[in-house]
């Protein structure tokens, strides 16, 4: 059921995406370009997705269950450090240059969006490199406990 329900659920999520314009980088820039012809319907769509995803970790922080009866498992860091600065800023800038993040990236894929190959390799690439670089840091700080 889980399966079927994540399905559902990346469905609906793709769906949203296509339907708002999110997957189109050529709206997504527009929204970007405050300079220039900037296309503010993307801030009702944000605002649309803050909204709700506020009041449904309000509804799940109150929960130990899912509706489905899979353990709750949040976020539970609060902390603003400097890799949260550095990973906004590195998904800023991509986001800017190639009009896509991980979710629109993806659907854009699926359409056959030559430049979403692109983005969706970099991607890839990008978080095979955080791994490493995760292992790497986490190797080294068990050696120096050692």
């Amino acid at each position: 059921m889980l399966v079927v329900t994540s399905f559902l659920s990346g469905l609906l999520f793709g769906i949203g995406l296509l339907v708002s314009g999110m997957a189109d980088p050529a709206k997504v820039l527009g929204f970007l370009d405050l300079l220039g012809h900037w296309d503010p319907s993307l801030a009702l769509v944000m605002g649309g997705a803050v909204a709700v995803g506020m009041v449904a970790f309000f509804i799940a922080g109150r929960r130990a269950r899912s509706l489905l009866g899979a353990p709750m498992q949040l976020p539970t860091a609060r902390r603003i450090d400097r890799r949260l600065l550095v990973g906004s800023l590195v998904f800023g800038a991509g986001w800017g240059l190639a009009g896509f993040c991980p979710g629109p990236g993806l659907v854009a894929l699926g359409m056959g969006q030559g430049k979403a190959v692109a983005f969706v390799a970099a991607m890839l690439v990008g978080m095979a490199v955080f791994e490493w670089v995760e292992r790497r840091r986490r190797a080294s700080s068990l050696s120096a406990q050692a």
